[in-house]
C-alpha cells in the first residue's frame, strides 16, 4: 500500500473506521441528549425508555418489541457491579458492545437465565479481585455500551416492565472516581474532514485488538496516527480536497453493500453473520466456534461497517435474527405506492417471539402512521389467522377498506422502505437456513 493515493486511504478508513465513529457518537448523544423516550444518561447509570419506539426515535432501526435499558460505561474510573433482576421467565438480554462495535458479553435469558444475578464488569487489563460467586466481564475498551432489553407485549405489559427497569444498577466496585469520558475533536477542524478527526482521535483512545492495531499503520500517510495537533487543520487545499473525496468514496462503498447488493431476488437476507466481526474479545454469553466467526478479517471489515450504518447494536444471530428485504417477490424495490402481502403459512420458528417492523429508505427509521403501529407480530392482539392457521399480513401506505385486512395492516411510507423480520431466541432451522421466510409480494 505504500503506492496507495490519500483518496484510496480515505475511502478504506471510512469502512474500517465508520463503526468506531457511529458507536462513539451513538454513546456520546446517549450521554447528552439521550433517544427518544431515553433521556440524557450520565455515565455509568442505566437510561430507560418508558415507552416502546416510535417515529420519534431517532436510531437506526431500533425494535418496537421491548423496553430498552441503555448505559453508556465508561470504566476508566473502576470497575462496576450491574445487577439485573428476576423475570420471572420473560424475554430479556443485556448485550455489551465495546467502542468498536464488537458483542463481546450478553446476560438474559437466553445466556444466563433469568433468575436475579450481578455480575462484575471490568476494564481491560484489570487485575483485581471480584466479590466472591461473582461472575467477571472483562470490557475490551475503556468506554463501551450495555444495550437491555425487556419484552413488552404493548402498553398492558408497560408497568411490569418498568418495574424491572427501576431494580436495574449498575455500581462502582472501588468508590468509583470520575470517567474521563470521550474525547473531544478539533472543533476547527474542516467540516469535511471532521470524520476523520474523531476517528483519529478515537482510534487513540480506544485501541482494537492487536491485529487491527497492525493494520491501522496503513492509515499514518493521512494523519490518523499523528499525536496532538490535528493535522486536518491547515492541510494543503488539494490534499483536504483528496481525503473528502475518499471519504465519499468510502461511505458509498459502505451504502451499496448496506442497501441489498447480492440480495437474491424477491427474498429475505437475514445475514446471519453479520454481526460475527468480533474475532478476539468473545466473553460470557458469546458462542466461540467457527461458525460464529468471519475467517476474513479484512472482510470483517465491511461487514462492521454495514452492520453499524443498518443494525447499530444490533445482536448475533443465535440471540436475535435480523431478516430484511428491499424488493418485492418480482424483484421490484418496495415502494408505499403499492399494495403488498406477506403470508405465513407457518409461524417463524423461534424460542421467544417474533415481528415484522416497517422502516423507511434510506434511513431505516420508524415510520409515521396514522394508527401508530411500527410492528406486527405473534404479540400483537386482534390479528385475524386464515381457517388453515396461516397469517396474511398487509404492508402498504393506505389503509384497507376490509376490516380484517386493516387488523392484519402493517402501515408503509409513501416512498420507498424496508421491512425487517426479529426472530427472538432463534430455533436451529433459522440459524441452519433450513427455514425460510415468504417472499413479499404485490397485491
Amino acid at each position: 500500500m505504500a503506492d496507495a493515493t490519500p483518496e484510496m486511504l480515505a475511502a478504506e478508513a471510512f469502512v474500517y473506521g465508520s463503526p468506531l465513529v457511529a458507536d462513539l457518537t451513538a454513546v456520546d448523544t446517549l450521554v447528552r441528549r439521550g433517544f427518544g423516550s431515553v433521556g440524557p444518561t450520565p455515565w455509568n447509570t442505566f437510561g430507560h425508555s418508558t415507552r416502546l419506539a416510535d417515529a420519534d426515535t431517532d436510531f437506526v432501526s431500533v425494535n418496537n418489541d421491548t423496553l430498552y435499558s441503555n448505559a453508556p460505561l465508561d470504566l476508566s474510573a473502576g470497575p462496576l457491579l450491574l445487577h439485573v433482576p428476576d423475570t420471572g421467565g420473560a424475554y430479556d438480554v443485556f448485550q455489551f458492545i465495546d467502542a468498536w462495535t464488537n458483542n463481546f458479553a450478553y446476560v438474559g435469558r437466553r445466556s444466563s437465565g433469568t433468575a436475579e444475578q450481578t455480575w462484575l464488569i471490568a476494564p481491560p487489563g484489570w487485575q483485581g479481585e471480584p466479590p466472591p460467586d461473582v461472575p467477571v466481564i472483562v470490557a475490551p475498551t475503556t468506554v463501551a455500551v450495555i444495550a437491555g432489553r425487556n419484552s413488552c407485549a404493548g402498553p398492558d405489559d408497560l408497568d411490569r416492565v418498568r418495574d424491572l427497569q427501576r431494580q436495574l444498577t449498575l455500581t462502582p466496585l472501588e468508590g468509583g472516581g470520575t470517567p474521563a469520558g470521550l474525547p473531544e475533536p478539533d472543533a476547527d477542524v474542516p467540516a469535511e474532514l471532521l470524520f476523520l478527526e474523531r476517528l483519529r482521535r478515537w482510534m487513540a483512545a480506544f485501541p482494537p485488538a492487536a491485529a487491527d492495531v497492525a493494520f491501522q499503520q496503513r492509515f499514518a500517510p493521512i494523519g490518523l496516527l499523528d499525536q496532538g495537533r490535528s493535522p486536518y487543520l491547515d492541510g494543503p487545499a488539494e490534499w483536504t480536497a483528496a481525503l473528502a473525496k475518499g471519504l465519499a468514496a468510502g461511505r458509498e462503498r459502505v451504502e451499496a453493500a448496506t442497501a441489498g447488493a447480492g440480495e437474491p431476488t424477491g427474498e429475505w437476507s437475514a445475514n446471519l453473520h453479520l454481526f460475527d466481526y468480533n474475532l478476539d474479545h468473545l466473553g460470557p454469553g458469546t458462542r466461540d466456534e467457527p461458525q460464529w466467526r468471519i475467517a476474513d478479517r479484512r472482510a470483517a471489515y465491511l461487514t462492521r461497517a454495514v452492520a453499524a450504518r443498518a443494525g447499530l447494536w444490533g445482536n448475533h444471530a443465535y440471540e436475535a435474527v435480523y431478516a430484511t428485504t428491499h424488493h418485492d417477490a418480482d424483484g421490484v424495490p418496495l415502494t408505499g405506492a403499492h399494495a403488498y402481502t406477506l403470508r405465513f403459512e407457518q409461524p417463524p420458528p423461534v424460542g421467544a417471539f417474533w415481528s415484522v417492523t416497517m422502516y423507511g429508505t434510506p434511513e431505516y427509521r420508524l415510520v409515521p402512521n396514522p394508527i401508530d403501529r411500527y410492528s406486527i407480530g405473534d404479540r400483537t392482539p386482534g390479528l385475524v389467522h386464515g381457517e388453515d392457521g396461516s397469517l396474511t399480513l398487509h404492508l402498504r401506505h393506505e389503509p384497507p377498506t376490509d376490516q380484517d385486512e386493516l387488523a392484519n395492516w402493517l402501515p408503509a411510507p409513501e416512498g420507498g422502505f424496508r421491512p425487517m423480520v426479529r426472530m427472538y431466541q432463534p430455533q436451529d432451522a433459522v440459524l441452519d437456513g433450513s427455514y425460510r421466510l415468504p417472499a413479499v409480494r404485490l397485491r
